[in-house]
């Protein structure tokens, strides 16, 4: 505790060897981090100045590749910056924020998932409606509700976190995540029960929606001539395997507070590296290379590179 300037700082002890290692960690960092910013903006450009790609799954893939940067840019700076100082140090303001951001940007994911999932649901099941269902409107609420619930969700976790007494200030992590509970002295009942509230509205429920809309995607599907089995497989892969990759390293992150102190810190560093590498860099891959529109636009980037 800094008495002077009534500031709480917590110590960062996530990283493996950071003396002996630490311009390794920073170079490969980096580089990550700059892949996932050119690959995800590259992405978002594409759908902003091309009017063929103003369509709603774009839009929302957009959207999804924009909480990518935002997710990134919450955690690589300051990683980034640790790397290079003596002491790995955040202030628990500085890391409740960081906590809310991850949380927000994490369960608009989900929602952003699950309006994808529904905007295939009614181009697929009742392509008839499509143009009547999913219009402009439609597409901007679905947008502001996957952006905003979250927000006003962890706004709450955020406030009684930051005004939670403190025993212990080493976080065992390399950014402020769920494992932040294990500094209180005593954690509420209320946020725990809270938690499982926000862990049910923001991420178990749209998986259900999720499950439900793409089964009868495939059971339309399946039914359906071949065109329409083309369709789905195209539309719908790429979302389903962004969604399998994220829920997979959300499950892990969920359950990190809970068996944090029996997981070996070489573990849990490679373990927590793949939860803010894996969706943000691949989310651009998996779209720019399975969505026919979007891997055109590359290739045509690509062409007129060599041709330069």
């Amino acid at each position: 505790m800094d008495d002077e300037l009534n500031v709480t700082y917590i110590s960062l002890n996530g990283i493996v060897e950071v003396n002996k290692y630490r311009y390794v960690y920073f170079l490969i960092i980096f580089t990550v981090y700059i892949l996932i910013i050119f690959s995800n903006s590259t992405i978002v450009y594409f759908i902003i100045i091309h009017r063929n790609l103003h369509e709603p799954m774009y839009i929302f893939i957009a959207a999804l590749l924009i909480n990518s940067i935002l997710y990134s840019t919450n955690i690589y700076p300051k990683l980034l910056t640790d790397l290079l100082s003596e002491k790995q140090i955040i202030s628990y303001s500085a890391c409740v924020f960081q906590f809310f951001v991850y949380y927000s940007v994490g369960c608009s994911e989900f929602l952003l998932l699950s309006a994808m999932a529904y905007d295939r649901y009614v181009s697929i099941c009742k392509p008839l409606q499509y143009p009547t269902i999913m219009r402009k409107t439609t597409v901007s609420i679905l947008l502001l509700l996957a952006w905003i619930v979250p927000v006003l969700h962890n706004v709450v976790t955020a406030k009684l976190t930051a005004e939670a007494k403190l025993c212990n200030f080493t976080l065992n992590g390399i950014f402020c995540n769920n494992s932040i509970y294990q500094l209180q002295c005593v954690r509420s009942r209320f946020i725990t029960i809270y938690g499982v509230v926000n862990l049910l509205d923001l991420a178990i429920l749209p998986m259900l929606f999720i499950i439900f809309t793409y089964t009868k995607i495939f059971i339309i599907s399946y039914r359906s001539c071949r065109e329409v089995r083309k369709k789905a497989v195209e539309t719908c892969l790429p979302h389903l395997l962004v969604l399998i990759t994220f829920s997979c390293f959300s499950v892990y992150d969920i359950s990190i507070a809970r068996v944090e102190s029996n997981f070996p810190k070489t573990a849990r560093l490679i373990m927590t590296l793949q939860t803010i590498v894996y969706s943000s860099l691949f989310n651009p891959l998996i779209y720019g290379l399975k969505m026919k529109e979007i891997s055109k636009h590359f290739r045509r980037l690509f062409c007129s590179a060599k041709l330069i």
